[in-house]
C-alpha cells in the first residue's frame, strides 16, 4: 500500500465520483474522473496554492480544507505509466509537464494516449512545487529541513469507490513557509 495525500473542500468527499470534473491538467472535459494525489502532503497543499494563486502570506488566514491520506494500492502505482519512461513521439517533457495552463491541451492529449493504450494511472512530476520542493523535515536537534527531493502526482483514471481515504486535517491551512517552494501557475 502507497500513501498519497489529496487537498479537498472539506464539506465534500476527496475523489471525484462522476465526469463532471472540471478539466485540469491530465484529463479534458468530460474525461473524468480523475483523481490527482502528491506524493506528500507538502505536494497536496502545493496544488491548492498554485490553482487558487495564493502568493501572499496573508492569503492563508481564510483557508479550510481538509487533507486526506489515501491508500493507493501498491499495483496501481507499480503499473502507472511514469512521465519519465515514455520516449520517442510520445514522451512529454518537464516543461510541458509543469507549465502554466497552456500546457494542458497537451499534457490532456498525453493522458487520453496512454488511457487508450490501457493506462489506469499515471505518474508525473509535481507541476506545483519547485524542484527539490518536496524535501520535508527531520527532527535533529529540532525541526530542520530534510534533503531536497522532488514531488509527483499521480493520477488516477476512473473512479475509485475501493480506495479508502483518511481525513488527516478536517479544516486547515499550509504554512506560509510552502508558499516559496511553489512554482507560480502563471508566471
Amino acid at each position: 500500500m502507497r500513501t498519497g495525500f489529496r487537498h479537498a473542500d472539506s464539506r465534500v468527499p476527496f475523489f471525484w465520483e462522476s465526469a463532471d470534473q472540471p478539466a485540469a491538467r491530465w484529463h479534458g472535459p468530460g474525461e473524468g474522473p480523475c483523481q490527482y494525489l502528491a506524493d506528500t502532503p507538502e505536494g497536496a497543499w502545493a496544488e491548492f496554492l498554485r490553482h487558487e494563486e495564493i502568493t501572499d502570506p496573508a492569503d492563508l488566514a481564510g483557508i479550510a480544507r481538509s487533507i486526506w491520506a489515501v491508500d493507493v494500492p501498491d499495483e496501481v502505482v507499480d503499473s502507472a505509466v511514469r512521465l519519465e519512461s515514455v520516449r520517442g513521439d510520445d514522451a512529454l517533457d518537464l516543461e510541458t509537464a509543469t507549465g502554466d495552463v497552456t500546457s494542458y491541451a497537451r499534457c490532456q492529449a498525453f493522458a487520453r494516449r496512454q488511457r487508450t493504450m490501457g493506462a489506469h494511472a499515471l505518474i508525473a512530476p509535481s507541476a506545483a512545487l519547485r524542484a527539490g520542493g518536496a524535501g520535508g523535515e527531520l527532527t535533529a536537534g529540532g525541526l530542520r529541513p530534510a534533503p531536497e527531493r522532488d514531488g509527483q502526482v499521480w493520477a488516477l483514471f476512473g473512479a475509485r469507490p475501493d480506495v479508502p481515504g483518511h481525513r488527516v486535517v478536517l479544516r486547515g491551512a499550509p504554512d506560509a513557509s510552502l508558499l516559496s517552494r511553489v512554482r507560480p501557475l502563471s508566471s
